[in-house]
């Protein structure tokens, strides 16, 4: 019985992927290999304006963005670090746990740039192989 419904399953998710196919061809009114000729990107890419940019330059942009919102993250939570030191008042607790925020921080800023310089290094490599 566990046989016949796996089957059942498996036809039911096949006719999903290959229905949606069958009903755009029927409704272009071509069921003929000739539908692969036109797809319509013209019309999308007059309609939204698609970008012209290099997919390696919106790599790139998005990269260095989230890299800089991290590494201001990180600023912030050496500064946390500096504010908590400054109002400890010379409890040896507070302190510590200050110092390890702080260097937790410094941390966070060093993998930071590290991962920012190896993105940079494998993106340009990738622009001048490509």
């Amino acid at each position: 019985m566990k046989k016949i419904s796996k089957l059942f399953f498996s036809l039911f998710v096949l006719s999903l992927l290959v229905l949606p196919t069958v009903a755009v061809k029927a409704a272009a009114g071509d069921l003929s290999a000739n539908y692969a000729s036109d797809t319509g990107i013209n019309n999308v890419s007059q309609t939204i304006n698609l970008s012209q940019n290099d997919p390696i330059t919106t790599a790139t942009r998005i990269i260095n963005m989230l890299m800089m919102f991290l590494g201001i993250i990180a600023v912030v939570i050496i500064l946390i670090g500096g504010f908590k030191w400054m109002t400890a008042m010379g409890s040896e607790d507070k302190i510590k746990k200050a110092q390890q925020l702080m260097s937790a921080g410094v941390v966070g800023l060093v993998i930071i740039l590290a991962a920012w310089g190896i993105a940079n290094f494998v993106v340009t490599k990738l622009a001048t192989t490509v």
